[in-house]
């Protein structure tokens, strides 16, 4: 029953950024790309240097793929935001983080004042879903 709850969930709720996904997912399946599924989310391995999840959709570059747990449970605590925020998502989560990540002035300011990635509130509160669903821990 919860996994046809989190289906419905993932369809409906979920839409905007599951379109997205699926849309870059169709993309890298197109290309041969490796995947798997991890607790009801799609992960697949791309040709990025980062990684990112976008609604049921975990994408993870080749050399974290399969080895870095840390990082795919921190993604699926992601997964974890969209199906709370639902359309929410990309606005409140999804751009923030993005922008958090990208902006070489951001970049800067972690590295001069030793201000962790995962501090910023998108990172701290997936981690923190992420441990309190899977019973692991992932980066701080």
């Amino acid at each position: 029953m919860k996994k046809y709850l989190f289906f419905l969930l993932q369809i409906f709720w979920c839409l905007p950024q599951n379109l997205a996904g699926l849309i870059l997912f169709c993309f890298f399946h197109l290309r041969k790309e490796q995947h798997y599924f991890f607790r009801g989310a799609i992960v697949t391995g791309w040709d990025r240097e980062c990684c990112t999840s976008i609604g049921c959709f975990i994408f993870m570059d080749r050399d974290s793929f399969r080895r870095n747990r840390g990082l795919l449970l921190h993604e699926y605590g992601h997964t974890i935001q969209s199906c709370i925020l639902g359309w929410l998502y990309l606005p409140v989560i999804f751009l923030p983080s993005v922008i958090w990540f990208s902006v070489p002035l951001l970049n800067h300011f972690r590295q001069k004042k030793h201000y962790s990635y995962y501090r910023f509130y998108t990172e701290r509160w997936a981690n923190h879903l992420a441990e309190k669903f899977c019973k692991e821990r992932p980066f701080r």
